[in-house]
């Protein structure tokens, strides 16, 4: 796999179950160690970094399932994205970004994660790893299990963090909708990039419309 993302871009990778989208985040994230290759992040080789030194440059992953602290209040998942000790002294700032990005998570601050709605827990994982100010935010599958109108939102809410100035990496089952959004895109078979090019082309190309699209 070799794939660039430009500062500031949004950049997504689709690709059917087990094509290996998920295990690419995780290899650049530190928690899965590549055979072989090199990952360079702001200039500097980081395949060798523990993950924790991965996050303190910037690299943040929203991962599949969500993964909040269930037994946790909303408040305190989202200050526990704020640990490191940048992210701490503009903790109150960060908050009252997510807060405005998601006014549902305003309403339930002192609830339980695990009570949470399956959209709401989504918003939650999201606010947490922008707590943590990232330069490059990694999604993996932010739209798996939600209804439309909440996959919508989801992914407008994405447009909008990329605006105010994140990098985003995108992985999606979701074809269309990540596609749509995105500058770039990779489509990922069995490991490998088999389709890489402009988002409107790769729209536009026989082969996705018949095998993701449906059409």
């Amino acid at each position: 796999v070799s794939l660039t993302v430009e500062e500031k871009e949004i950049i997504t990778i689709v690709g059917a179950n087990g094509s290996g989208k998920s295990t690419f985040l995780k290899t650049i994230a530190g928690i899965l160690r590549a055979s072989s290759g090199e990952i360079w992040f702001m200039g500097e080789r980081i395949e060798h970094l523990p993950s924790h030194k991965i996050v303190e440059k910037g690299l943040i992953r929203i991962p599949e399932g969500r993964k909040i602290f269930a037994s946790m209040t909303v408040l305190e998942n989202l200050e526990l994205g704020s640990y490191l000790a940048k992210a701490k002294g503009k903790r109150a700032e960060s908050l009252e970004k997510v807060l405005s990005l998601f006014p549902i998570l305003q309403k339930r601050k002192k609830q339980s994660g695990g009570t949470l709605s399956g959209g709401e827990q989504q918003m939650l994982a999201i606010g947490r790893g922008l707590m943590s100010l990232p330069r490059l935010l990694m999604l993996d599958e932010p739209s798996l299990g939600l209804a439309p109108l909440l996959v919508k939102q989801i992914f407008n809410t994405v447009r909008e963090i990329n605006e105010q100035g994140t990098t985003v990496l995108l992985v999606e089952q979701n074809v269309f909708n990540a596609l749509d959004m995105a500058s770039e895109g990779y489509v990922l078979e069995n490991g490998r990039v088999v389709l890489q090019g402009k988002s409107e082309d790769l729209l536009m190309d026989e082969y996705i419309k018949e095998a993701y699209l449906g059409i």
